[in-house]
């Protein structure tokens, strides 16, 4: 998996929104760590950023899109996101609907949140805005925090 980081690294905000990508969507994956690496590498902390986090919402658009087509059997089987984990996202979302797409940042629920967003029929602007400000605030923290080690 290292070989697969280093490549990543090599190209810079394009590796940063592939792998925002894949951590946004259902595929489990490191997004910090290679924003890590690439913050130390010396790219543009706004800039990664921006493109981390246009990657990570379209991984969770992704993910919403997924969920709007309502086959449970493809989600479990080809995403491996189990009932459980869409019932358990689902109860944390109870009544708040779309603006809970907040917290699609959360590792382990967040692919579920987004996937039960779009099985729910949540207003998709809404849940766009709303993923959008979690994962950008959620990047923009990682960013400043490791700054202080850099």
């Amino acid at each position: 998996m290292a070989g697969f980081y280093d490549i990543l690294v090599n190209y810079g905000y394009l590796g940063i929104f592939l792998v925002g990508f894949l951590a946004g969507s259902f595929i489990p994956f490191s997004s910090e760590t290679v924003m890590t690496a690439l913050l130390a590498a010396g790219l543009h902390p706004a800039g990664l950023v921006l493109y981390g986090s246009a990657g990570n919402i379209a991984g969770g658009m992704f993910n919403y899109w997924v969920g709007t087509m309502g086959r449970l059997d493809w989600i479990e089987r080809y995403l491996h996101v189990k009932k459980t984990s869409l019932d358990r996202a689902q109860r944390f979302m109870a009544g708040h609907g779309a603006w809970m797409g907040f917290f699609a940042f959360l590792p382990i629920i967040g692919s579920a949140i987004t996937i039960a967003l779009g099985l729910m029929r949540s207003n998709i602007f809404i849940s766009f805005v709303s993923i959008s400000i979690g994962k950008i605030l959620r990047y923009i923290a990682l960013v400043y925090g490791v700054s202080f080690f850099l």
